[in-house]
């Protein structure tokens, strides 16, 4: 349904960071751009000299998605941010550990000082920036030091003051002296908030001072006097450039905004709801969710039913959400999500600052969702969410979002294996999809092994928001008939689970024909996108099924008799065959031999030894 060369024509000249995907939905690549328009058109150019790496990675991409930002610092920041998270596999030359630079306030101290800081702690101080420039950082905290005269030694005051000499920056007008005991703490905190007001983006009056004397050592022709005062303002100018992206805390937090379809239909409306994800004060994602919404909805009734629809099936809630507007039932809405997280959550509608222009951002992205992809989304509405609408019809339920199926396969009980893929509104989430390894059935009991596959699925502890086991499934479905299904019911029961079940029934040509609900066989129409939404997943469970139990049967076939002894792995086991060519030559090697291979050691040297020398070692082979 993703047409790379129509989507092409949609996008937007502005800055912002692009996400590739592959067939599998998998992120492969993010990028930054300063037009989203130019720089993603460039990979599709076939008189482009793009390297290998691009090249190969192109023929991969099956579809791409942006976030518009309002500058490229900013999507700078934002491409770091999501390939950390994401640790996309083209985006090797970005992985690093490298960090954005802080200025620090150490207001828990008696006479604070102003630092320059490369992460983030909670220890109370306050904390200004990332920045993108760890120059310009600096600049301005020596201009801070000079303009303010706050201190930048390590002595700890006042237990300090009076017991030593006054360091140079003192003499030179550059420090107030608070070790001096020249100047009361009250007098040097009302400075450190003067800095705080600077740090916060109340700077332009420090600009037209500095200004001012770069014009006048200009005219009076001290030049280099006047490149200085010209050097600190472009410093002050870089810090203002604060980004929205990250945060000031580290809190979590969703960012939500609503865009509407102003057209004049009397029924009902599009709207896009954009969700922004920040963890650890990061923004590491986002989410849109297509809506219709009936002529006449506010925006804020259409964030309101949002907030109960989204955070009623969501498994992590935030401590705090900002709105684009206010709701009518925030008051309750907030009572709610707080008995959800057993923590008081805060919904906040920013009204100025930063936080005010990520809402304003988010708005941006989803009102561009609506105007750009309105007519691809509603086809791919019909092929998801309109079939999943059939299904419920088919088999009298509401609700299903999120569908679990399973499959067992083996050839002759050999390596017998179990697959659960998962669907979502009709898409496959194939970051939930599990594989499971038989562990207490020998020989083909297709019955057995899926019981077992079922009850390691639903007694399985879940390890967070983001784990695949985290939220129950709205529908199992099941690949086979009858017998199948009383499986899947007898697990539930034991459990002490709810949740439908119903059977993807075959015909002879091993064919979808029905699903298999409540004891009774129901006919489907194989002309309709519920028809296609059921074979699609039952031809994806069979598929992920059978390329694992693939997988493990072409591990055996390259098994070595290496393999079975303790302390020698894949490495250790290259180095010996590159040496000794043969498994013989191995069992007819000494101690001493075995040890002067690469990577070897004493110990594991005379484990080789003794198992080619056991007594009941009759003979060895290397299949």
């Amino acid at each position: 349904m993703f047409q790379i060369e129509e989507e092409l024509k949609k996008l937007p000249a502005r800055p912002g960071v692009y996400i590739m995907h592959d067939e599998r939905d998998a992120i492969i690549y993010v990028g930054k751009a300063v037009s989203l328009r130019n720089r993603v058109r460039q990979y599709f150019q076939s008189s482009r000299n793009k390297g290998a790496k691009i090249e190969q990675m192109v023929t991969h991409i099956a579809r791409f998605e942006y976030i518009v930002t309002d500058s490229e610092l900013e999507a700078l920041v934002l491409e770091s941010n999501l390939i950390k998270e994401h640790r996309p596999k083209y985006n090797t030359m970005l992985k690093d550990d490298k960090s954005y630079p802080f200025i620090k306030v150490t207001v828990q101290e008696a006479y604070p000082r102003v630092l320059f800081a490369r992460q983030m702690k909670k220890d109370k101080n306050r904390y200004f920036g990332p920045y993108t420039s760890g120059g310009a950082v600096k600049d301005v905290i020596e201009l801070l030091r000079k303009l303010y005269q706050v201190r930048s030694c390590s002595r700890n005051l006042p237990r300090d003051c009076g017991k030593d000499r006054p360091c140079l920056y003192y003499h030179m007008k550059q420090c107030t002296g608070p070790c001096t005991g020249h100047v009361d703490q009250k007098q040097y905190r009302e400075n450190i908030q003067k800095v705080i007001r600077f740090l916060n983006g109340d700077f332009q009056d420090t600009i037209d001072e500095l200004t001012d004397k770069m014009m006048t050592a200009s005219e009076e022709m001290r030049f280099e006097d006047a490149a200085g005062y010209r050097d600190l303002i472009q410093s002050i100018r870089k810090i203002g450039e604060r980004q929205k992206i990250t945060a000031y805390g580290e809190e979590d937090r969703d960012i939500i905004a609503a865009a509407m379809d102003e057209s004049l239909d009397l029924k009902e409306q599009d709207a896009v709801v954009q969700v922004f994800f920040m963890r650890s004060g990061r923004m590491i994602g986002r989410d849109h969710f297509y809506l219709r919404v009936a002529r006449g909805d506010t925006r804020s009734q259409v964030l309101s039913s949002f907030l109960k629809q989204y955070y009623a099936g969501t498994p992590f809630i935030p401590r705090e959400i900002m709105l684009q507007t206010d709701i009518e039932d925030r008051e309750v809405i907030e009572e709610w999500l707080s008995f959800r997280r057993k923590q008081k959550v805060h919904i906040v509608i920013p009204k100025k600052g930063t936080k005010e222009k990520i809402v304003e951002l988010a708005w941006e992205n989803a009102r561009m969702v609506l105007e750009k992809d309105r007519e691809r989304i509603r086809r791919e509405e019909g092929r998801t969410i309109g079939a999943v609408h059939e299904v419920e019809e088919w088999l009298g339920l509401t609700g299903l979002v999120r569908m679990e199926a399973f499959d067992i396969s083996n050839i002759s009980g050999f390596e017998s294996v179990g697959s659960m893929v998962v669907y979502e509104k009709g898409k496959p989430k194939r970051s939930d999809y599990r594989k499971f390894r038989i562990r207490s059935v020998q020989g083909p009991n297709d019955y057995a092994s899926m019981e077992e596959v079922l009850t390691r699925r639903f007694t399985h502890e879940s390890n967070g928001e983001f784990d695949s086991f985290a939220r129950m499934p709205d529908l199992l479905l099941m690949d086979g008939g009858r017998g199948q299904v009383n499986i899947a019911l007898g697990v539930l029961e034991k459990l002490g689970i709810e949740i439908p079940v119903c059977g993807m029934v075959k015909d002879d040509n091993h064919r979808t024909r029905g699903l298999y609900y409540n004891n009774v066989e129901i006919p489907i129409d194989t002309n309709s996108e519920g028809f296609r939404l059921i074979t699609r997943i039952q031809d994806e469970a069979h598929r992920f099924s059978i390329e694992y139990h693939r997988s493990l049967r072409s591990k055996e076939q390259v098994h070595s008799v290496l393999d079975d002894i303790p302390g020698i792995g894949e490495r250790r086991r290259k180095a010996l065959m590159r040496r000794f060519r043969s498994i013989e030559a191995i069992r007819d090697a000494s101690e001493e031999e075995l040890t002067q291979t690469e990577s070897m050691n004493a110990g594991s040297a005379k484990q080789v030894y003794d198992f080619f020398h056991r007594s009941d070692t009759l003979c060895v082979t290397d299949e």
